[in-house]
């Protein structure tokens, strides 16, 4: 007969254990006590004084320009203001139960807790609920238990304030902490008065402390979505950047194609149109049409990594300056009334700034049909020594009529800049003097003969 063994799994650890074993109700108290510990007990009279206010906000720009230095420390007076108060209703209230020096020593007690809100705010919470039974000892013979008028004024105005340095969790802890007081001195000592005011206390308090809640969660909430709009726009003109960027690889790949293919085939041909050609003109052609061969294998590898999955490549040559006259016929049947001027002797330029002057004009006559309905455009071309000029004004919009101007998604001016930057160009772009738009743009090309030709 064959015994059977079965193996039971080693007992976890009694830590690990009771870890597993607890309960969410027993986490969720060990939680909020350790946030307790957190908020009141731990450094609870470090010091923290009180920042000055900042001058840019809405209240403080309505002041005069003499005014606002000062009103950077409009808290402080406030806070000086409240512990007055605190001082007035106790010193009325000892007097009236204790004579002068009651009356003085009471006002004191009730005032300081508010003043060291300014310095130590989690250490005036405890000061105050200290010195609130010390009060009431005080003027025993007074009507109000266990907060008299002092202690009431003093104690609500350090919660408001140790709540508005704080945040939201601490201000519910200084509630609970209130209402336990409130609550132990009326079992306790409520019998020999005929009135408690640990209700009115608590309904007040809560009150205060719910207001400073909600401000609290609104200005994290504001904070958060100014944050989120900064990182938007950020990332908004980053995309931007790197789509043209993009689009600009996409067109000059098909520029540079072009003429590689072209030296490629002439390279190959070239020997077969000379008779008998010397073997060191054979391998002069071969290496170069390797290398055209090459150079264009890699320039698609290389555009693969930037273009799109959706994008298809233009059957079509790239646009030049010679097809401006079709792009300006196209406007006009939009509805925008453009002239175009050409100053200089016109001579072929390499296709890059062929390509980024017609996209640059482009560009800026899309820009005023969208921003500018109904305005007038002219178009500026200027073939100068040692580069091509671009400038292209359109007027003032006449008053709005069916069609509205577009904002537009910001890509224009971007674009326009990287292209110039490509061409190491320089430009300008801003409304007019007459209340209109210019942009304006130089595109540097060398010299026939310049070493620089072949950076460019």
């Amino acid at each position: 007969m064959t015994e059977t063994t079965h193996l039971q799994p080693p007992a976890p650890p009694s830590g690990a254990g009771a870890k597993t074993s607890r309960s969410p109700e027993y986490r969720l108290a060990q939680n909020a006590l350790r946030g307790l510990r957190q908020d009141l007990f731990h450094d609870a009279f470090a010091y923290r004084s009180l920042p000055p206010r900042h001058t840019d906000g809405p209240f403080v720009r309505r002041l005069p320009a003499r005014l606002r230095p000062a009103a950077q420390h409009l808290p402080h007076a406030l806070v000086g203001a409240v512990a007055l108060l605190a001082l007035c209703a106790g010193a009325l209230s000892g007097g009236a139960a204790g004579g002068d020096v009651s009356a003085l020593l009471t006002g004191l007690l009730c005032a300081l807790p508010v003043l060291a809100t300014l310095v130590r705010p989690v250490g005036a919470f405890w000061l105050s609920l200290g010195v609130t039974p010390v009060v009431a000892v005080l003027n025993g013979n007074g009507s109000d238990w266990p907060w008299m008028p002092g202690a009431f004024v003093c104690h609500l105005a350090v919660l408001v304030v140790v709540a508005l340095r704080t945040r939201p969790r601490t201000a519910v802890w200084m509630w609970v902490l209130t209402a336990a007081y409130g609550f132990l001195a009326d079992v306790v000592f409520g019998g020999a008065y005929y009135y408690t005011n640990s209700a009115p206390m608590m309904v007040t308090s809560a009150f205060a402390l719910l207001v400073v809640s909600v401000w609290h969660i609104r200005r994290a909430a504001e904070q958060e979505v100014t944050a989120q709009q900064t990182v938007t726009a950020h990332e908004r003109s980053r995309r931007t950047l790197l789509e043209e960027r993009t689009t600009i690889a996409r067109e000059l790949h098909d520029v540079v194609a072009h003429h590689m293919s072209v030296v490629a085939i002439q390279a190959e041909a070239a020997p077969y149109r000379v008779e008998n050609p010397p073997p060191e003109l054979e391998r002069a052609f071969a290496t170069i049409r390797e290398n055209a061969v090459a150079a264009l294998t890699e320039l698609r590898r290389v555009l693969g990594v930037v273009r799109a999955e959706d994008y298809e490549a233009p059957d079509a040559p790239q646009p030049t300056l010679a097809d401006l006259d079709g792009l300006l016929a196209n406007v006009r049947d939009a509805g925008l009334a453009v002239d175009k001027v050409v100053t200089g002797a016109v001579r072929p330029l390499p296709p890059g700034v062929e390509l980024s002057a017609y996209r640059i004009v482009q560009e800026a006559l899309s820009n005023s049909l969208r921003h500018a309905p109904g305005a007038s455009a002219r178009v500026e071309i200027g073939y100068v020594l040692g580069g091509l000029g671009v400038r292209v004004v359109n007027g003032p919009a006449p008053e709005p009529g069916l069609v509205k101007p577009s904002p537009g998604a910001g890509h224009g001016i971007t674009g326009m800049r990287e292209r110039v930057t490509m061409l190491n160009g320089e430009m300008t772009a801003g409304p007019s003097d007459d209340g209109g738009y210019e942009v304006a743009v130089f595109l540097p090309v060398p010299a026939a003969g310049d070493g620089n030709e072949a950076r460019a």
